[in-house]
Order: C-alpha cells, then sequence, then structure tokens
C-alpha cells in the first residue's frame, strides 16, 4: 500500500492492487454462479470472477476473456468474442467446477470501444486488425494479464487449465505466478464476416487456430 500527501499536508493511505469487494449468487441460462466482485484500485477497473462449484487450488478449468461489448453483447460477427464466451461458461459448468475471468478495460485488446470501432472501419477498407491499430497510432495489443492472475490467487487458485488460444494469456498468468498446467483450444468455427481477422489473429498474432487449416485449403 503506498501514500499521497493529504491537502493539510498529512499521509493518508492510497490502496493499491486488487481488492475482493463482493460475492453474489448468479444464476445464468448456463448455471448457477458466484460473480465475486473486485476493484482494480491501480486501473479503477470493476472487475469480476465468474465461478462455478467447488474449484480447489489446482488444475482449475479456467477462461480469462477480454470484454468485448460488440461480440458479448451485440453477436458480433466480426470477431468469434461472445461465442467464446459462451463456450467457457458451458465448458466449466460442464466440468462441475471453473471460473471465468472477465476483464473490463481490455475491449479492443486494450485500445478501448472507440478505438476498436475505428480500426473496424479501417478494416472494412482494407486493412487486417493489426494494420489497422497501428494505423490509428495505437498499441496492437495493450491488454495486462496481472489483474486476472491476482483475482485467481484470491480465489486460491494456484494452477489452472486455461481454455485459450493465445499464447501470450499463458506467459502472463506464469509470469505472475499462476501455473498453467494445461491449455485447452477454444475453437470456434468460423463464418464469412470473421474468417480474415482470425486469419490475421493467427499469422500475426500467434494464436494457436488450426481450425482454420481446412477453411484456407478450400480457399
Amino acid at each position: 500500500m503506498t501514500e499521497k500527501i493529504g491537502v493539510l499536508g498529512k499521509k493518508s493511505p492510497q490502496r493499491t492492487g486488487v481488492e475482493r469487494v463482493v460475492n453474489a449468487p448468479l444464476p445464468t441460462v448456463y448455471g448457477k454462479f458466484q460473480a465475486v466482485g473486485y476493484l482494480d484500485h491501480d486501473r479503477g477497473d470493476e472487475q469480476v470472477a465468474l465461478v462455478y462449484g467447488e474449484i480447489g487450488t489446482d488444475d482449475v478449468l479456467t477462461r480469462l476473456h477480454s470484454e468485448c461489448l460488440t461480440g458479448d453483447a451485440f453477436g458480433s460477427q466480426h470477431c468469434e468474442c461472445g461465442d467464446q464466451l459462451a463456450s467457457a461458461l458451458r465448458a466449466v459448468v460442464a466440468e462441475g467446477s471453473g471460473v471465468v475471468v472477465y476483464l473490463r478495460g481490455h475491449e479492443g485488446r486494450g485500445i478501448g470501444l472507440l478505438g476498436k470501432l475505428r480500426a473496424m472501419a479501417l478494416q472494412a477498407e482494407g486493412l487486417d486488425t493489426v494494420e489497422a491499430n497501428l494505423a490509428l497510432g495505437l498499441p496492437v495489443d495493450a491488454r495486462d494479464y496481472g489483474v486476472a492472475a491476482e483475482m485467481l490467487h484470491d480465489l486460491g487458485v494456484n494452477s489452472v487449465r486455461l481454455m485459450s488460444n493465445n499464447p501470450r494469456k499463458r506467459e502472463a498468468l506464469q509470469r505472475h505466478g499462476i501455473q498453467v498446467a494445461e491449455t485447452v483450444p477454444l475453437l470456434i468455427p468460423p463464418c464469412e464476416n470473421n474468417i480474415t481477422y482470425l486469419r490475421t489473429k493467427r499469422e500475426r498474432l500467434d494464436h494457436h487456430l488450426p481450425h482454420l487449416d481446412a477453411v484456407v485449403s478450400s480457399s
């Protein structure tokens, strides 16, 4: 915890890191979860982990899901995010236990909603998702997974079976002290509207998407 100087010259404490604020039951169409709410004092973001069943400490089936309003809420076919979130929630219910960490502040790989929409407009003109971010002077991927690791630590999780196609998530968790026992692919069948986006994720962002091979070979 750091300290700051108050208006009268006195030092007052300023919280840092992630604080658990609330734990509430959350019945969903997938099953009944516990929504564990956190406040990230460093960034000011409100975060949530959806916990299903008795998760234990080791090899917990886990998804780190980056916030995507267009995909998660609106069903956008520009990406596969909404389908990935639904698949992850179904998977932890089928497993009998698990965690889905929903990471706010990750919209558009960390460039924000308006930045993402501007990038999507450029993609409609022919740029790929990497080129569009760079054309706007924005980072290709500005996400940080430290807060996710802190939330998992708070939940008592030491190691995970990580539902992800992105090797950077695995590397980030391990860097922050969460062991990744296994990477579980989360492969969503592509559609006409997102195949170019998915190919770019595989070719330029190193995502593991072997199911695209058949689509590429037939195109």
